[in-house]
């Protein structure tokens, strides 16, 4: 073959593969754009006119610039027949995915990889929490309830079988059952769940007991109960598996949290309270809240509902405004059961063999067979370690007393709070919020600011709590719960102000156990600095006279990075430092630590050095002393490590600090780690290291860990973000610099003008990842931006969206 057809050959075998690839890409650009549109498809009607022929009446919807919907209805039937409507536009799958979840039902749709999720869940038996307190809810609110749901179901029965269904249902490759009330109490019984629970701590204790001396035991408790040796004989007497039992992953967040405050009339510039609330939970796409503007005859009342769910949890209406923070008492024990050896669902009482209800929960799965499944329930609660007797019976298992479990009502409270108009109807209404116990603080247009800790907190006849206690024995369980009239309460108190951040509310004087495990005081002290250093009615540097705080000052507590354990221990760290490294071969990074003000902005190396040492000095001491899932389960991690070295550097060195070398050798070994990793990930140059760079604020989707193109398609972008566990602008990272827990929302309202408040939701309002409001309020999140949200019908951006009654 001559050279020139040689030539020709190889040009036509290039065109060739030149039309292929671009018929490749043509392929793959058509494949990307029907994917976007079929996606875009599912984005949901906000404007023009929709049939919803359960409406008693015609409901306007109006959607703010922020994607907030507005929902004005002439009954209260109707609105809340649209809130189920509307939520469900937004939020249908994640509302889904929730109550399968908490139900135990997601192997369902997901198939065998969420076995272990359905019977932890259905172990825990939320749902059968949930039916037990339907019964005991008054008709108004059970109505209310099925009203709800008669809007979801509108939704639903609207979009299945068509394009209009969300994305996600097709990725998963089924469609959404009818919505019931049942689904919104079980929702509401995960979050109790969520937000309130020490039974992982008591299976840790009873871990350490086995594993650990005395001496490391009771630095490792933090009031070791000196009078408890019956109980920690039985507990010593009784082992049961601990490490390799739990799902770790399905524990709550250690740092579900959250900041309130209310600052009364005599601090603020207006002559009115403020009030302000940030509930620190777990960050992803989209928002765990879902913001909402309820109007009918009856109520006008603005502020945020978990998904799923009807009415107005956390906000104001034109007379009041509230939020919460975690109480975290002590609302769980366990009970070391003993199995009849002839009858493992027969246990011992008071000498006698009681049989256990076996509830029985056969587990479907997609594309597998059913599992069969049993959850074995004693008089105190369902037993929760492995219930296996194939091959050894055990002679001790724990069941779980837990308040959650019994028949509550917190929706029946959320309807009534929603409507009242002062502190009593309030604190009336409270009475039925029973799970998770919540710290409330609250403010009206009359300039009252009251507080209350609110929810069932038991009395034990013996123990505190801490430890597993025989469950074969009438001489221990509970007593009832604390009296509603004495729980903590304050009343516009002297000082002007109420804060709470998880911190210790009762003084030693206080007559009940809560718990032992509060949150370090660092963000409490911090607001508590913050909201004293105004001075109204004093002159500040330049003359002025100080007018009192404002909207702008609360929102900028909200975000402030200061850092108060830095502030305690940077001071003895920088001693050790220096006194073990003679050379001075860290002279440029102590010189960053000593300049540092203290404040853990994004954009500063010292936060970096200081917030992963400190974590290093936690592992250190305790991580390899036990398995990884027992290393998780082990409660207060971060405070005990405070306490710890607190002692050391005030001269009394524990057990643990002396087996780490002493506070010296601890806190340098643990320095030198931190910096070679720093070094490794960061380079060399000192200057060049920022917070930022391994902080960053993460939103995942729940399908993003199927792929990573669903995750680059789902997850918004991380950004870098200061703050930190300690702070008051929460950013709690997961040991990988993912952000993924802090502020789940900001709120502010100035009561001398309820007609609007301040809000933020990140990352945003809509969970469809087509919607201009998916992830539009991330940034706010970062640079502490609000968007006011007004009741009084003044909208500068409108989506009007009619629901017709037919």
């Amino acid at each position: 073959m001559s050279t020139e057809a040689v030539k020709r050959k190889s040009r036509k075998i290039v065109d060739l593969l030149i039309w292929i690839i671009g018929l490749v890409i043509v392929a793959g650009g058509l494949i990307v754009v029907g994917i976007h549109f079929y996606v875009s498809n599912s984005k949901p009607t906000i404007e023009g006119e929709v049939i919803v022929s359960i409406l008693d009446d015609d409901v306007m919807v109006t959607r703010d610039g922020t994607g907030v919907p507005h929902i004005e209805a002439n009954s209260d039937a109707d609105l809340y027949r649209a809130q189920g409507y509307v939520q469900a536009q937004d939020r249908l799958f994640q509302m889904d995915l929730a109550r399968r979840q908490a139900s135990g039902t997601l192997a369902e749709v997901v198939g065998e990889s969420a076995v272990e999720s359905d019977k932890f869940f259905r172990t825990f038996s939320l749902r059968n929490a949930a039916e037990k307190s339907w019964e005991g809810y008054n008709e108004n609110s059970k109505q209310i309830l099925q009203w709800y749901a008669e809007g979801v179901n509108a939704f639903i029965n609207e979009v299945k079988g068509t394009s209009k269904l969300s994305y996600e249902f097709k990725l998963l490759g089924y469609e959404p059952e009818e919505w019931t009330p049942i689904d919104s109490l079980t929702i509401g019984k995960y979050m109790a769940y969520d937000l309130g629970g020490n039974w992982s701590l008591q299976a840790f204790n009873h871990w350490a007991l086995q594993n650990f001396t005395e001496e490391q035991v009771k630095e490792l408790i933090i009031n070791y109960p000196e009078d408890a040796k019956t109980i920690i004989e039985a507990n010593l007497e009784n082992p049961i598996e601990v490490a390799g039992a739990f799902n770790t992953d399905l524990l709550p967040n250690e740092f579900n949290g959250s900041n309130n405050w209310v600052v009364s009339g005599e601090r603020t510039e207006s002559g009115k309270p403020l009030l302000a609330d940030d509930p620190h939970l777990g960050l992803g796409t989209p928002s765990i809240w879902y913001q909402m503007h309820l109007q009918s005859p009856e109520q006008n009342v603005s502020g945020v509902i978990f998904p799923g769910v009807p009415g107005i949890i956390l906000g104001h209406n034109e007379k009041i405004a509230w939020g919460v923070t975690n109480v975290g008492p002590d609302v769980q024990d366990l009970y070391i059961e003993t199995p009849n050896p002839d009858n493992p669902t027969q246990f011992k009482y008071d000498g006698k063999w009681e049989q256990a209800e076996v509830r029985k929960e056969p587990i479907k799965i997609k594309g597998g067979k059913t599992i069969d499944y049993e959850v074995v329930v004693t008089r105190h609660g369902p037993v929760i370690s492995d219930f296996v007797f194939e091959e050894e019976q055990p002679t001790a298992v724990f069941s779980m007393q837990w308040t959650a479990l019994e028949s509550t009502q917190e929706l029946q409270a959320v309807i009534g709070y929603n409507k009242a108009s002062n502190w009593e109807e309030f604190e009336k209404a409270l009475e039925d919020f029973k799970a998770p116990a919540q710290n409330f603080v609250f403010a009206s247009t009359d300039g009252t600011i009251a507080y209350k800790a609110n929810g069932n907190i038991p009395i034990r006849k013996a123990g505190d709590g801490q430890f597993p206690v025989p469950g074969d024995s009438s001489e221990y369980g509970w007593e009832g719960y604390i009296p509603y009239e004495e729980l903590p309460t304050v009343i516009n108190p002297e000082e002007g102000y109420i804060v709470t951040a998880n911190n210790k509310i009762i003084g030693d004087e206080y007559p009940y156990h809560i718990t032992n495990y509060w949150a370090p005081p660092y963000r409490y002290e911090r607001i508590v600095e913050m909201i004293e250093s105004v001075k109204k009615g004093q002159t500040d540097e330049d003359g002025e006279v100080i007018e009192g705080l404002t909207v702008g000052d609360m929102q900028g507590m909200q975000s402030d990075k200061k850092n108060l354990q830095a502030e305690e221990f940077l001071p003895h760290i920088l001693t050790s430092i220096k006194k073990m490294d003679s050379e001075g071969k860290y002279e440029d990074i102590v010189k960053l630590l000593e300049e540092w003000e203290l404040f853990d902005n994004k954009d500063e190396g010292a936060p970096l050095v200081f917030n992963l040492l400190m974590t290093e000095i936690q592992d250190t001491l305790f991580e390899d002393a036990m398995p990884e899932d027992v290393y998780e389960m082990m409660p207060g991690k971060f405070q005990i490590t405070d306490q710890l070295l607190r002692d050391a550097y005030a001269g009394n060195e524990g057990v643990w600090v002396s087996e780490a070398g002493g506070v010296d050798e601890l806190v340098y070994h643990s320095f030198e780690t931190t910096i070679a990793e720093i070094t490794k990930k960061y380079g060399a140059k000192v200057s060049k290291w920022t917070w930022g760079s391994y902080n960053k604020l993460t939103f995942d989707h729940p399908l993003s860990g199927v792929s990573e193109y669903l995750a680059t398609y789902l997850n918004p972008e991380k950004l870098s973000v200061g703050g930190s566990k300690v702070t008051v602008q929460a950013a709690s990272e997961d040991g990988e610099g993912n952000v993924n827990h802090g502020a789940s929302w900001r709120f502010v309202a100035d009561l001398s003008d309820l007609s609007s408040a301040y809000h933020m939701v990140a990352p945003g309002q809509s969970g469809h990842v087509k919607s201009k409001w998916y992830d539009n309020q991330i940034s706010n999140w970062v640079y502490g931006r609000y968007h006011e949200t007004n009741i009084d019908g003044d909208l500068n951006t409108k989506y009007e969206l009619q629901l017709k009654a037919e």
